[in-house]
């Protein structure tokens, strides 16, 4: 990405991987290549997320099984965090763990309460390689466990249990966009 640029402008809307999708449900390869055709894929993350009025995309989301996300997403006190990790390792989430509202693009219309922790740190690295470590505390904290779940093979539906699961996966088998 050029300085200065708007994330996204550049880029080119995917389609979305769906519940189902087996790309979604395998963990993701490391990048290797820090080029531009990771400058690209970073641009087509953004654009599709922004088309989908997202405030998170994994790369695997668009069918791209490697280890990357973006984000453009507000935290409790609304201050609004836009970026990338190329490569993320979730290296702490401590704080109170919260029970909230939580969706996915991959489900579209669909969320149930979900537990995360409050604060997390992701540290990993940018399009061109350098060093980045990203803090998040509140719903941008969810938005960065969410997405780094989604790099190790993960939906938030696989965290929950009971009555909250079988609600969300009878809806998904309902929903227009399910191949059932």
């Amino acid at each position: 990405m050029r300085q200065g640029s708007i994330p996204g402008a550049h880029g080119r809307v995917r389609p979305l991987s769906l519940l189902g999708d087996p790309v979604l449900h395998a963990p993701c390869a490391e990048v290797t290549d820090f080029g531009p055709e990771l400058a690209a894929l970073v641009e087509d993350l953004f654009a599709t997320m922004y088309a989908a009025h997202g405030v998170g995309l994994a790369a695997n989301q668009i069918g791209e099984p490697l280890r990357i996300f973006v984000y453009d997403c507000p935290d409790d006190d609304d201050v609004r965090h836009v970026g990338h990790v190329v490569n993320p390792r979730l290296v702490e989430t401590d704080g109170v763990v919260v029970r909230g509202p939580e969706g996915c693009l991959s489900l579209p219309g669909l969320e149930a309460g979900t537990e995360r922790h409050d604060h997390a740190v992701v540290e990993g690295f940018t399009v061109t390689g350098d060093p980045v470590t990203v803090h998040g505390t509140g719903f941008f904290a969810r938005c960065l466990q969410h997405e780094y779940d989604h790099l190790e093979g993960r939906l938030y539906v696989d965290r929950l249990t009971g009555w909250r699961r079988r609600r969300v996966l009878r809806r998904a088998a309902r929903a227009s966009w399910s191949g059932r």
